[in-house]
């Protein structure tokens, strides 16, 4: 018995002794997350900050009936849809050219290495310089007799955009892939040779297995940052870009500026939603793809 309660007492010991070492943090995340965000439900669901009477869903559904909303949604969601997978997909073919034998492979990876030590607004620049309607792009297209181009102010400014978001995070990600390749078992690549298989069937029935995880973590990352492309955008375009630039962060930085606070508030707990159901079927998309692997 003596012995059971001194289990106990260490137990009980060794939780005290955890949460001391976790209040901190804790504290920190709740005073600098939870709260706010706790905030911005409570104000989604009121008519204003000084009435303070519940409404419900109102403000979601003048959310909705916004166009300015829907626009930026539109937009959105196009750019992600676009740019995620190409992130991704464009990370791992780089990460096997610098795995296989390549010349000028140093070379070839300090390029897509060098936007993560350029600051936003140097890169912002180089693009201006590139695709300004005087522009390097624009003055090389009538070389060959075609007429300029106003990148920004036409339909191929999300493209613009889209090269700007890659060249700027295809670095990262493939530094994630070439890891991820390195801890891959050299002996099942061995066996895989030995047994003939082609280089397709060691990519898809090996290599990507093993990859799952990466590209869950890689995904998750690139769609984060499609969505935090308004500052490039903004640093290009200012508060009202051409339609199809027209971002979700711009609509809630333009609604702060109005001081719109129900309408802001809405439109965080949509993004927030959005963004936790993504990542949790991108999670049960990879647990069911990878579980044998990892078994």
């Amino acid at each position: 018995m003596e012995e059971k309660a001194n289990r106990r007492r260490e137990r009980r010991h060794d939780f005290l002794l955890s949460l001391c070492f976790l209040s901190p943090s804790f504290l920190g995340v709740a005073v600098f997350f939870i709260v706010p965000f706790g905030v911005v439900v409570y104000y989604s669901l009121i008519d204003g900050v000084g009435s303070q009477n519940f409404v419900l869903f109102d403000n979601f559904i003048r959310l909705f009936q916004n166009s300015a909303f829907r626009m930026a949604s539109r937009n959105t969601l196009h750019f992600s849809v676009i740019a995620v997978p190409l992130a991704v997909i464009l990370a791992i073919v780089l990460a096997l050219l610098l795995e296989a034998r390549i010349p000028l492979k140093s070379q070839f990876r300090t390029f897509f290495l060098s936007p993560m030590m350029v600051p936003v607004a140097s890169v912002v620049l180089i693009w201006q310089v590139l695709f300004n309607y005087n522009g390097t792009v624009n003055e090389f297209l009538t070389l060959f007799g075609a007429d300029k181009i106003d990148w920004f102010q036409s339909d191929y400014c999300q493209i613009v955009v889209m090269l700007l978001f890659l060249w700027k995070n295809l670095g990262y990600n493939m530094i994630l892939f070439m890891a991820a390749l390195s801890n891959i078992p050299k002996e099942l690549l061995e066996v895989a040779d030995v047994e003939g298989a082609s280089e397709w069937y060691k990519f898809f029935a090996i290599k990507l297995r093993y990859l799952s995880p990466t590209v869950l973590f890689v995904t998750i990352l690139s769609l984060i940052n499609s969505f935090k492309v308004f500052r490039e955008v903004y640093l290009l375009t200012g508060d009202y870009p051409y339609e199809k630039l027209y971002m979700l962060q711009h609509f809630m930085n333009n609604t702060f500026k109005s001081l719109d606070y129900q309408k802001l508030s809405a439109a965080a707990v949509i993004m927030a939603l959005v963004m936790v159901v993504l990542i949790a079927l991108l999670f049960r998309a990879e647990d069911r793809f990878g579980k044998d692997v990892e078994g």
